[in-house]
Formats: C-alpha cells, structure tokens, sequence
C-alpha cells in the first residue's frame, strides 16, 4: 500500500492500481493522518480541521468516513476483524503507513542522493503537494516544508550536474527555476556557474546582473556576498571556477556505475567505499556511520542472506575504542548481524559476521563471539580476516580489570600479521593498541615507540584520527614531569583536536582529564558545573565531597553502579576507590579492592593511552584487604 501527497491526495494499492477514495472529506481524514506520520490524531482535532462550524453530527460523520476509508484501504479484511492500517488508538485515529511519496522525497533529498536518485525524487512530484488542500491551514506547514524541498532538490540536482561535469544540461531547468522563483540566490548562482562552464561567460555575467536587478528593483533585497564574489571570479576566470579533471573523471565514473550497476553490487561497493570514508577523519567518520546502517537496511530489503552478509561484514574497519559513538545504531548492527548468521554459511563469512557482532558489541560481554571469530579466522589463509577477528578480540578483552597484558598480546600479533600483509590500518590499530597497553603496564618506553610508529603511518597514508590518540597520549605523559596548571592546558590543547572526532570517545574526557590531574596533585575535584558525559556516576561522589556536601556524596556513593567493562573501568573503580576511603565506606572499599587486586601492576586509567590516576597498587594499599 502506497500513498501519495506530491499532488492530489491518492492511494495505491500493491498492484500498483489506484485506489477509490470517495469524498474530498475522505481525502481530507487522510490526508490529516498521513501529515501526523503516525501518531494519533483526535476526533475532535479531525472536527475542527475538516468543518469551520461543525454541524451537530460531525463527530459522527468522522466516524463513518473513517470506517469508508478503512473498507477502500482493506478490503479483503473481514467483517468485525480488528484494522491493521488505519487504526483506533484512545481518543482518536493514527494511520500505519509505511510508504509515503513525500516521506521518500525527503529521504532522498536530505542524504547524500546521486544524480539518478534525485531525478527519480523529483519524477515523484505530481504537481503542488496536498494539492487538494492548498486552503487549509492544517496543511499549510507541511505543503511549505514539502515545496521547499522541491526547490531544493531541484537545485541539489543543478550542483549534482555541475560535479559531474554536466553543465549544459542544468541551464535549461535552471533556467525555468529562477524565472518561477526569482528569490532563489542559490539558483541564480548555479546557472551562472553553469553557462560560464558551457563557454558563455557574457551569458553568466547578465544572469548576475539580472539576478541583482530583480532582487534589488522588484524584492528589496540585496544580493549575497557570494553572487558579488562569483561575478568578480566570472570577470577575472578564476581557475577555482573550473571543474578538475580529477573531479570529472570520478564524477563521470560513479555516474555511470549508479547507472548500470544491479542494486545488489551497489550496495557492496557503498560499504567498501564507506570503510575508506571512515578512516579519512571526523566527517567523514560520521558520514560513513550515518549511512552504514542504511546500506544494511537495505540489504535486507532485498531479501537476499548472502548479500545481507556480506554487507554487515564488509565493513570491517579497525575500532579502538570501547564505548560506541552511536550505541543505537551499533544494537541495530548487532541485531542484523545475528539474524544474518546462519549455520551453513562460509566460515569467514561466520568469522565476519562474529567479529562484528564482538566489535559493535563494545562495552557488553560477547567474548563467545569473539573467539568464534577469532577461530574460525584462524582456520583460514586470510590476513586481513584475522586481523578483523583480532579486532573483536580486544574488543572483548576489558571485561575483568588487570588484561593489559592479554590486550598487549593482541597488539603484537596486529603489528606483525599486518605489516607482513600491507594492512595499514590494521598495523596502525596494533600499535595503538600497545600504546594503550605498555601505558597501562608503566612501561612508556615502549608505548612512546608504538605512539611513533602509530604516527608515521598516519602521516604517510593520510590517517588523520591517529593524531587525536597519540595527542592525548602525550598528554598523559606529562603526568608528574610539570605543575597541574601545565597539564591542564595540555589537555586543554589536546581537547581541541578531539571535538567532532569521535563522539564516544570525546564526551566527558576532558573534564575527567582535568580530575586525573586534580587527584594526582591532590587536589580536590571541579566544583564548577560540567559535562561529565558517561563517567558522572563516579565522578559525582567525588565532586559533592569538594562542595562539602558530604551526606549527599555518600548517598551518591551508595548508589555507584558497577563500572562497564571498558577502557576505563579500572580508573572508574579508583575514583569509587577515593570517594570510599574519603567517606570510610568499608563495604565499596571491600568492593573496590576485590575489583582493582587483579590490575594490582597497571596504571589506573593508563589502559585509555589518555589518562592517568597513577598506580593501581597505591589505590589498594589505601584500600587494604577487605575485612
């Protein structure tokens, strides 16, 4: 069942053939719920929306044009059985569409849509949307928003032309979009660029000029900055103007694979371009995240298992972190992988399927998972599998305190297996992850060589995300060598490369860097009012005893949860630790020494590569065996 509201309000049934609706009141009902998207909308709202002086039966009358809708929209539903689409929900109705015209427009246009998906968006567009109802103040927000993006994916079409060298063919519906719609600067913009790219540059500077005269002479408006720039690069031919032969060829290329290429080698090849986009820095990273989950989505769609398979576990990109940038969407990733698991499968596509779900797992217990990986990886002649499945393993390996060493272990197969094999990333990946290790073990020798190594391959093969871990690294190594004001602003430097990064990893960081560095020098924590992201519950104690607010910290402090198994989780249990001891606490003291005895030769926190609380030992020492 689809509906469509870019022009009159209709409804098609799976064949494809429309659907009777009756009355323009009818329509309106449906249309009123298709705008909600969803949610209930209550009959007397649908009173006072469809009448402007409702007569005596009007709520009555809804009813009954409720209960035509439902006969047109199911008709093969018995008589009495329950609707499945248009449904009752307390005081009113809500409609359970799936596929909306408009709804697919908007996703079309508002993602990062090629050519022959924004053409198809825009063949969608029957005329005004609702356009039934071009009178009625209920649709008037939603046909402004709905016409709005029109004009926009119109000209997001025109840009798209320009990028693959297509100019002449975006003049003439540029051409048309200005002379309807005069007020649109970036429209004007584009055809200039446009004719000034197909050789008419005398063509480019009148457009500029009429486009002045019209909004200065007949809207009032002055014209941006930007048209002023680009009739001075137009006069002078600006080589920034020009189209690159580079940006051509790929534009020319990828047009022509969109074109040709079935769905289902698309969608492959999205996610192998999606993993190179992760690695390229903090928009890229978020780009390639946000449309992940799109090309698995879609990959189910088709129904295909091999396929489905092969998209989760194509995106095999090295992970160090163990708290996710988007825990929703890695549930999701998580959840489809499982249901693409199948007994019969290839045993790397198993392997990749289990490393994904031990990575995308981070921070809960799904070390079964990434074993089997790891195993079956193993069984196999293929480096950049194991190197995968080596990544699930660590993953996985921060569910007790005290594995630096297993972690250490790992990394060193990593550096080994990949730098035999040309993995770069993957080599990168083992030398963080000593890095991360020897700091937790106190040997910073060693991890100051891995945060080298890490660096020169960053550099060589364009890796910027590198630089943010071996620059909180180095922070991290001023621990004790300068005054706490010195590695504050450290830190504070640090911080300033980590915005927009890596969201999980930034959230709260730098103020429980600023701790680390308090309760090394001594000091007491921040009173200030700060974002304490995911580390608050262990942090509050600690600031409450600063405000000394003492009976509130212990209250806080009886109700500390269990930290999650992460790369904080050691300095997450010392700062109980501190909190504890401060308020003699015996029985979180007791807790925390039977947690932290088994890291009893690391550094607390130093398993980040950020962070530092110092020795775990001196933590226990205060502690002593619990009584």
């Amino acid at each position: 069942m689809r509906f469509g509201v870019l022009g009159p309000v209709t409804a098609w049934n799976d064949s494809g053939q429309p659907i009777t609706l009756k009355g323009p009141r009818h329509r309106a009902v449906l249309a009123r719920l298709i705008i909600a998207r969803r949610r209930v909308v209550p009959v007397t709202t649908l009173v006072d929306d469809l009448w402007t002086d409702p007569p005596p039966g009007a709520v009555a009358a809804v009813r009954t044009f409720v209960a035509a809708l439902r006969r047109a929209l199911e008709p093969q539903r018995p008589p009495r059985a329950p609707a499945h689409l248009l449904v009752t929900r307390g005081p009113g109705y809500a409609l359970h569409a799936e596929s909306v015209d408009a709804w697919h427009f908007e996703e079309a246009v508002t993602s990062a849509a090629t050519l022959v998906r924004l053409e198809e968006a825009l063949s969608w567009w029957r005329g005004p949307a609702y356009a039934d109802f071009a009178e009625e103040p209920w649709a008037a927000a939603e046909r402004s928003r709905l016409t709005e993006l029109h004009l926009r994916a119109i000209e997001r079409q025109a840009e798209t032309r320009l990028s693959l060298g297509l100019a002449a063919e975006a003049v003439p519906d540029l051409d048309a979009h200005v002379s309807d719609h005069p007020w649109r600067e970036d429209a004007w913009r584009l055809l200039a660029l446009a004719l000034y790219r197909t050789g008419r540059q005398n063509d480019a500077l009148t457009v500029l000029r009429r486009a002045r005269t019209l909004l200065v002479e007949r809207l009032g408006l002055d014209p941006t900055p930007e048209l002023h720039q680009l009739e001075a690069d137009i006069l002078t031919q600006a080589p920034h103007l020009d189209h690159k032969p580079t940006d051509h060829v790929w534009a020319r290329t990828t047009a022509a694979y969109d074109r040709t290429a079935p769905s289902s080698t698309r969608l492959e090849s999205t996610v192998h371009l999606l993993r190179h986009l992760a690695v390229t820095g903090a928009s890229g990273l978020q780009a390639a995240r946000e449309h992940r989950l799109a090309a698995v989505t879609a990959a189910e769609e088709l129904g295909d298992p091999d396929l489905i398979a092969r998209v989760i576990g194509a995106y095999d990109v090295p992970a160090i972190w163990t708290r996710a940038d988007d825990p929703q969407q890695a549930a999701s990733i998580v959840a489809a992988a499982q249901r693409a698991l199948r007994p019969d499968a290839h045993p790397a596509t198993q392997a990749r399927l289990l490393a994904t779900i031990a990575i995308e797992s981070r921070g809960t217990n799904a070390t079964h998972a990434a074993h089997q990986a790891e195993q079956r990886a193993r069984s196999l002649d293929d480096p950049a599998l194991l190197a995968f499945a080596l990544n699930g393993a660590f993953m996985q390996s921060f569910h007790t305190p005290g594995m630096a060493p297993t972690r250490d272990t790992i990394g060193a197969e990593l550096v080994t297996l990949s730098s035999r094999n040309g993995l770069v990333t993957w080599e990168v990946l083992g030398h963080l992850i000593r890095l991360q290790a020897r700091s937790a073990l106190g040997d910073f020798p060693t991890a100051d060589h891995h945060a080298s190594q890490a660096d020169h391959l960053a550099k060589r093969h364009e890796l910027p995300l590198v630089d943010v871990f071996t620059t909180w690294y180095r922070a991290l190594r001023q621990a004790g060598k300068t005054s706490a004001p010195e590695e504050e602003a450290t830190y504070h430097q640090a911080a300033s490369k980590l915005t927009g990064a890596m969201p999980g990893l930034e959230h709260g960081l730098l103020p429980l860097a600023l701790l680390s560095v308090r309760l090394r020098h001594a000091q007491p924590a921040q009173t200030d009012d700060l974002d304490w992201g995911p580390h608050e519950p262990w942090t509050r104690p600690l600031v409450l005893l600063a405000q000394n607010r003492k009976n509130e910290a212990k209250e806080s402090l009886h109700n500390v949860p269990t930290p999650p198994p992460n790369h904080l989780t050691e300095a997450m249990w010392c700062l109980t630790a501190q909190a504890a001891i401060a308020l003699n606490d015996q029985e979180t003291m007791n807790r925390a020494h039977t947690a932290l005895k088994p890291a009893a030769a690391e550094q607390a926190g130093a398993a980040s590569g950020l962070i530092t609380l110092g020795p775990v030992a001196k933590y226990l020492e205060a502690l002593k065996e619990p009584k």
